[in-house]
C-alpha cells in the first residue's frame, strides 16, 4: 500500500530545515515558471520547489520524500522538449540549477568533472585554455544544463561525428530514490558489470537524480569548415546526404532546412542563405588543413553532382559560425512567424528522407497547419515544427494529433519516437506503437527495480499500470 503524503506545510517545514527556507518555494506564483519545460503546452503546478546546495542536501531531500511517499521531479534549466520536467501535482520539483561547478579538469587525461546544473556550452568555455573542448551541442547549448543532457540522451549538430551524450561521458554520480548515492560507470576506458552508464543515460530521471557527471574532452581541430549548398527539391538534398555517406566522408556536421526554414532564419540571423532554395545543407568537414581541403572539395564536387543550384563555402571561423548561427536560432527564428509552433523529435534512415518530408506536407494540407522542417539529416534526426494558434479553438489538437502521426509515421519507415528530446509526457501515446506489451513490461520491470513505488518523475516514459495507480493521460493535464 502506498504512503499518504503528508500535508504541504508539513513537508515544507521538514524541507526548509534541510536545504533552508530560501530554498523552498511555496506560494503559487513562484512556483508558476516550474509548471512545464520547453514544451510550455503541457503545464502542472507542483505542491512545492526545493532547491539543494550541495549532494548532503540532494539526498536529504530524497530520503525524506522516499519516507513520505512524495513523488520527486528533478530539472535542470528547464529546456526540455517532451514535458520531461513537467511537475507531478503531488510532488515537489528538485531543482538542480544550484550545483553549477565546475569541479576538476584533466588536460592530460581530456575529462572534467561538472555538476548537473553547469550550462553545456560552460564546459568547452572552461576548457578552451587547454585547446579542448565538450562534443555534443545541442541547438539550446547556451542555456541548457549538462544534466538535462544526461537524462535526455542530447545530440546536436555535431552528433553525426561526434556522438550523443551517451558517447561522451565517463560517469556519474547519482542519488537514488532512497537517498544513496551510487557511482556508475569508471574514469577508465571500461568498467566490470553490466553497463548501467547506458541505461541511465537517456532514463529521464525513472532511475535516479544525477549529480555528477565525469564528461570526455576533444581536442579542437586544427581547421573546420562549413560547405552549404541550397537545392530545388528536397529529393535532391537527400539524394545528396546520401552520396556523402556512401563516399566514405563522415561530417562533423550535416544539417537540413526545407524553404520555410530557410526564409525564417535568414530573417532572423541573416547568415546569407539562399532564400529561394527549396532545401538547405548544411556539410561542415573538420580535422588538419590538408583533411578539411581534400574533403570539403569533394563535398562541393558532390554537391553539384546532385544538383545543387548554389554553394557557399566558409572561408574563415567568422562566416563559419555566421553559417552555424542560422541554423541554431531556427527555432527561435519560427517563433516570430506564428504565436506557437510544436517542435517534433524522431528519427528515420537517412534513405526515407525525402519520402518522409513529403509525407508530412501532405499531411499539413489535412491537418490545416503549417511545418517547418529543420533537423540533423546525417542521422536521420527530424525536427518538424507544427505552427499554430493556441487562442484559435482546436489548433492545440491538431497540432498534437499531427505530431503523432509524424512519430507513427516515423516508425513504420524503420524509425523511432524520439532522436534526443525523450519520451516524457509528449511521445507516450506513441511508445505502443514501436514496442510491444512484452518489451514495455520490460522497461517497467527496470523502473520498478529503481523505484518500486514509482515516486521519481512519475507519469513519463513508460505507458503501463503500475500497481493499483493507472499513468495519468494527457487530456489530464492543462496546456498553454
Amino acid at each position: 500500500m502506498s504512503k499518504s503524503p503528508p500535508a504541504r506545510e508539513a513537508l515544507a517545514a521538514r524541507l526548509r530545515a534541510c536545504v533552508g527556507s530560501q530554498y523552498v518555494i511555496e506560494d503559487a506564483e513562484t512556483r508558476r515558471p516550474y509548471e512545464c519545460d520547453g514544451l510550455a503546452m503541457y503545464c502542472e503546478l507542483p505542491q512545492l520547489v526545493v532547491l539543494p546546495g550541495d549532494v548532503a542536501q540532494v539526498q536529504a531531500v530524497m530520503r525524506i520524500c522516499h519516507a513520505c511517499g512524495v513523488p520527486v521531479v528533478a530539472r535542470g534549466h528547464g529546456t526540455g522538449l517532451c514535458a520531461g520536467a513537467m511537475p507531478h501535482p503531488e510532488g515537489i520539483v528538485l531543482s538542480l540549477a544550484r550545483l553549477s561547478a565546475i569541479l576538476a579538469i584533466d588536460p592530460e587525461a581530456r575529462t572534467a568533472r561538472v555538476q548537473p546544473g553547469v550550462r553545456n556550452l560552460a564546459i568547452s568555455e572552461a576548457v578552451a585554455e587547454y585547446g579542448l573542448y565538450y562534443g555534443p551541442d545541442p541547438s539550446s547549448q547556451i542555456a541548457c544544463s549538462i544534466g538535462g543532457n544526461v537524462a535526455e540522451n542530447s545530440g546536436g549538430v555535431h552528433c553525426l561525428k561526434y556522438g550523443l551524450t551517451v558517447h561522451n561521458i565517463l560517469k556519474l554520480e547519482v542519488i537514488s530514490v532512497e537517498g544513496e548515492k551510487l557511482d556508475i560507470g569508471s574514469e577508465g576506458l571500461d568498467s566490470g558489470g553490466m553497463d548501467l552508464l547506458a541505461l541511465f543515460t537517456g532514463s529521464e530521471g525513472l532511475l535516479g537524480v544525477i549529480t555528477e557527471i565525469t564528461v570526455r574532452l576533444l581536442p579542437v581541430p586544427e581547421r573546420a569548415r562549413v560547405v552549404m549548398a541550397g537545392f530545388d527539391t528536397i529529393q535532391a538534398a537527400g539524394d545528396a546526404v546520401g552520396g556523402i555517406i556512401a563516399q566514405g566522408i563522415i561530417p562533423a556536421g550535416l544539417e537540413m532546412m526545407d524553404s520555410h526554414a530557410i526564409v525564417a532564419a535568414e530573417a532572423f540571423a541573416q547568415a546569407g542563405y539562399p532564400v529561394a532554395a527549396k532545401a538547405l545543407l548544411l556539410c561542415e568537414v573538420d580535422g588538419t588543413d590538408a583533411e578539411v581541403q581534400e574533403h570539403s572539395t569533394r563535398i562541393e564536387t558532390l554537391f553539384r553532382q546532385f544538383g545543387a543550384t548554389s554553394i557557399r563555402t566558409s572561408r574563415n571561423e567568422a562566416e563559419r559560425a555566421l553559417l552555424w548561427k542560422g541554423r541554431k536560432s531556427a527555432f527561435p527564428a519560427v517563433g516570430r512567424i506564428s504565436p506557437d509552433y510544436y517542435c517534433m523529435d524522431g528519427t528515420i534512415p537517412r534513405s526515407q528522407l525525402a519520402r518522409v518530408l513529403t509525407e508530412i506536407d501532405r499531411m499539413a494540407t489535412e491537418y490545416g497547419l503549417r511545418v517547418v522542417n529543420v533537423f540533423h539529416a546525417g542521422d536521420g534526426n527530424l525536427h518538424p515544427l507544427i505552427l499554430f494558434d493556441a487562442n484559435v479553438a482546436g489548433e492545440f489538437e491538431r497540432a498534437e494529433a499531427f505530431g503523432g502521426r509524424i512519430l507513427e509515421l516515423c516508425v513504420a519507415v524503420g524509425g523511432c519516437i524520439t532522436g534526443e528530446h525523450g519520451v516524457g509526457i509528449e511521445k507516450i501515446r506513441q511508445m505502443p506503437v514501436q514496442f510491444s506489451p512484452e518489451e514495455l513490461a520490460q522497461l517497467e520491470a527496470v523502473k520498478q527495480a529503481f523505484d518500486p513505488q514509482a515516486t521519481l518523475n512519475p507519469g513519463k516514459g513508460i505507458p503501463l499500470l503500475k500497481r493499483c495507480q493507472e499513468y495519468r493521460t494527457l487530456e489530464g493535464h492543462a496546456h498553454g
